[in-house]
């Protein structure tokens, strides 16, 4: 532990919280609000609610909570998209224990935390040359929605839907439609 380690440190002898847990993404924010933690360790992914969503929430929901995503994969577009947020911290989940223990006692104390392997692959790779549209329109696709249903749920024509989807193909030199929900989603742009 650094020598100034303690600085981290909350005075644990002024109040002390319980650990809470949420079975899964939607139970997140409801849980924080309940317990009213220091710090949130949330995974990136989870089931009915992404960790970064819920991280969001809570930055406007609990602004006192500080949340650290953690992630099984180093994906810039998911780094990119945290630090756009301005989530407090962000590691990979192999991190060791030391690690992920001085990542929350710094949070605490007010600092930001990003893994030097997230950091330095967000760096070397390109940032996301997708519109918001676009983004929207390929996360609607890889769900299984045809340009039809997409066009419904956007109010926008058919025609438009499968421009977007084109664009965005074309962007991310993507073979079709399948290849770029493939390439955006493995650099975490959806």
């Amino acid at each position: 532990m650094p020598k100034d380690a303690d600085s981290y440190r909350p005075d644990l002898r002024r109040r002390k919280k319980d650990a809470a847990r949420a079975s899964d993404g939607a139970a997140i924010v409801p849980e924080a609000l309940r317990t009213r933690p220091d710090v949130a360790v949330l995974d990136l992914n989870l089931p009915g609610r992404d960790g970064l969503s819920a991280a969001i929430e809570l930055r406007t929901s609990l602004p006192g909570c500080r949340c650290l995503l953690m992630t099984g994969v180093a994906r810039p577009g998911d780094l990119r998209r945290a630090l756009d947020a301005q989530i407090g911290g962000f590691l990979l989940k192999d991190s060791p224990p030391e690690r992920l223990a001085e990542a929350v006692r710094r949070l605490a104390a007010g600092h930001r935390v990003i893994d030097p392997q997230l950091a330095v692959v967000a760096w070397e790779t390109p940032g996301n040359p997708l519109t918001g549209r676009e983004i929207e329109i390929l996360r609607l696709a890889a769900q299984g929605a045809s340009a039809t249903e997409i066009a419904a749920a956007l109010v926008l024509s058919v025609g438009t839907v499968r421009n977007h989807l084109t664009s965005a193909a074309t962007k991310l030199h993507a073979r079709n439609r399948v290849d770029a929900i493939r390439i955006a989603t493995e650099t975490g742009w959806i």
